[in-house]
């Protein structure tokens, strides 16, 4: 039975990119039409692609993904904490192109991309030998995305809601043939987006702000965008980040981010790519919006980097996997104490690949090789990282097993290590360089119909550094080292059934922990964990009109003793879509997030969000 057909713009905001068996992004072909791609071969594990609360960013697409937990603060778009496995938010890793976003100030920002997703593929989660690979200071995952090829369209949005919501978009992009510069291709694309909302808890309002655009040139292989953007974000939430004093907090961040990306293919499975970019965050955050106290925070930050990595294929049985990145920055604060402010970063990363038997249907491939992390401030660090792959493709489908052994390391930020050693957020000077070790095992089958993937992995984190809390000095957040080992099971599965398509996971994560002090009661972040996770991902198309999309989540939390409410929590998002058979390039769009309206505690001590409801409308060209 026919699926719904979408237009390009709403292929590129899905992230419609096929993962080949090592990780490669496959785009899709150059058709003006497409149909809306199964869940179960696409990068993207979530029905929903569009926010109800505000106009959509990257970390929309990671929002009750089976693989990625998002911890919100009022809402994703606003502030979100990004988790991988159990990990905590200073774990996870933002790459576009070959460059790894740094925020050195604190994980928290680090997600804070001013890119409009119709730019960008992905998201691609990077993992296991994959994440040592290319990773930067990210121990547990990388979320990577790639610039897409320009084509000439666009398309303005604007809609409404509960809680005085409203919000606007301006997309266009052109793309044109020069037939005297090696018949290369420029385009040019722009995107501005605002929305503003009361927020659904008092004191939970935010306004938004964001301008994108880029400059691309493509020609045959090899494809050079040039990328400006900038956001402006007011958020304010209860207990935003200084729980649990029930202050009515707020911040106030604007980013900029300028990059340059080159990538190129060559010879035979031979590619490179190149990164360069400048990032700067600025922040304020009041403990008290409303008052004029001393407890006012402000930071500015910079960073600096250039990154590159590929593949050199020698020949069928040998490739060479490279990558390597040094990224500078310095940040200006008003509670650092000490002469650290700024640090220089080194990174670099070999992996040899050597196929070890192939036929016609099946290969066995071992990538085996080392990553050296290094700064001025802190010691060096040299990790070995490898793989055993097994694949078979059959007329059936394609099968793949995999055994998976790395090292990873970082260091801690500057809220973390910089800042004062009291007061609301007490900085540790001591704290030491994190190392993460991680063995997994796992597999998948894909057929026409279905798919089901599985890993298990055990992860030993020494001087993981987290967040905690104290019966005997409720007044800070104090950052600790600790030792932590993880045990974790994922398992996503997927079906089709004519019209409607269903993902499902499950995941279990256990956690055994030794702080080395008595003085912690409980943790903001790295016990911050759902021991037994469920999703469903559903899309329904009953005609080719009209669209139904459901998100489900259910978490069985850890307990923690800052935590008000239940440790269980049940969120549905439901989005709707009607394309008018009278005006085809016209949609509607109904999106509903927190169906039930569950005030589950995302960060212990931190109001969780209520239900939020929009109606928007979208026309293209």
């Amino acid at each position: 039975m026919p699926a719904m057909k979408l237009k390009l713009a709403h292929l590129q905001t899905a992230a419609i990119c096929l993962i080949a068996a090592q990780g490669t992004l496959i785009s899709a072909s150059d058709d003006k039409f497409f149909e809306l791609p199964d869940l179960h071969v696409s990068a993207r594990h979530t029905a929903n692609v569009e926010p109800a609360a505000t106009y959509a960013a990257p970390v929309t697409r990671l929002e009750l993904n089976p693989q990625i937990d998002l911890q919100a603060r009022n809402l994703a778009e606003a502030q979100g904490d990004v988790t991988i496995r159990g990990g905590i938010f200073e774990n996870t890793g933002f790459q576009v192109g070959a460059a790894n976003i740094l925020d050195p100030q604190t994980g928290h920002y680090v997600a804070e991309l001013p890119i409009a997703p119709e730019m960008l593929t992905g998201p691609q989660l990077l993992l296991g030998a994959d994440n040592a690979a290319k990773g930067f200071n990210s121990s547990v995952g990388t979320i990577s995305y790639s610039f897409l090829p320009i084509e000439t369209g666009g398309s303005v949005a604007a809609g409404f809601g509960d809680n005085n919501l409203n919000y606007q978009r301006l997309h266009v992009a052109t793309a044109q043939t020069a037939e005297t510069a090696f018949d290369s291709q420029w385009g040019f694309e722009f995107e501005a987006s605002r929305s503003q909302s009361a927020g659904t808890v008092l004191n939970g309002d935010h306004d938004f702000n964001r301008y994108s655009a880029r400059l691309q040139r493509h020609a045959g292989d090899a494809q050079t965008d040039l990328f400006f953007g900038y956001q402006a974000k007011y958020l304010a939430w209860p207990e935003l980040y200084a729980a649990p004093f029930g202050s009515p907090e707020s911040d106030n961040i604007k980013t900029t981010l300028v990059l340059l990306n080159h990538a190129q293919s060559y010879d035979t499975e031979s590619s490179f790519e190149a990164s360069a970019y400048y990032r700067r965050n600025a922040d304020h955050y009041l403990f008290n919006r409303f008052s004029t106290d001393n407890r006012s925070f402000v930071h500015d930050t910079e960073a600096t980097a250039a990154a590159i990595g590929g593949q050199h294929r020698f020949s069928d049985a040998f490739a060479l996997n490279y990558s390597g990145q040094v990224t500078a920055d310095q940040i200006e604060s008003t509670r650092l104490e000490n002469s650290f402010t700024n640090r220089t970063y080194y990174r670099l990363s070999i992996l040899p690949e050597f196929l070890l038997a192939q036929n016609d249907q099946t290969s066995l491939a071992l990538r085996a090789g080392a990553s050296y992390d290094d700064t001025n401030r802190d010691s060096s660090k040299l990790s070995p990282l490898a793989d055993l792959v097994w694949q078979r493709s059959t007329d059936l489908g394609d099968e793949r097993l995999f055994l998976s052994l790395t090292q990873t390391t970082q260091v801690a930020g500057y809220t973390a290590i910089g800042g004062g050693t009291s007061g609301l957020f007490a900085s540790n000077p001591n704290l030491r360089r994190e190392v993460s070790r991680n063995i997994e095992i796992g597999g998948s089958v894909t057929r026409a119909e279905w798919s089901l993937q599985g890993t298990l992995f055990y992860r030993f984190d020494e001087d993981l550094v987290d967040w905690t809390y104290s019966a005997a000095n409720t007044s800070a957040r104090s950052a600790n080292n600790v030792d932590i080992d993880t045990l974790g099971l994922e398992a996503i599965a997927s079906r089709r059934f004519g019209r409607f398509e269903l993902l499902g996971s499950y995941t279990y994560l256990d956690k055994s922990e030794d702080y080395a002090t008595a003085l912690v009661d409980a943790s903001f972040y790295a016990l911050n964990y759902a021991e037994h996770r469920l999703t469903a991902a559903a899309i329904w198309n009953p005609s080719d009109v009209l669209q139904i999309r459901l998100d489900n989540e259910w978490r069985d939390q850890r307990a923690n003793a800052i935590r008000e409410g239940s440790d269980t929590a049940l969120f549905t998002n439901l989005g709707i879509s009607l394309q008018l058979p009278a005006a085809e390039n016209l949609e509607l769009h109904l999106a509903v997030e927190n169906l039930w309206d569950d005030d589950f505690q995302e960060i212990p001590g931190t109001p969780g969000r209520g239900r939020q409801t929009s109606l928007g409308a979208r026309v293209e060209w």
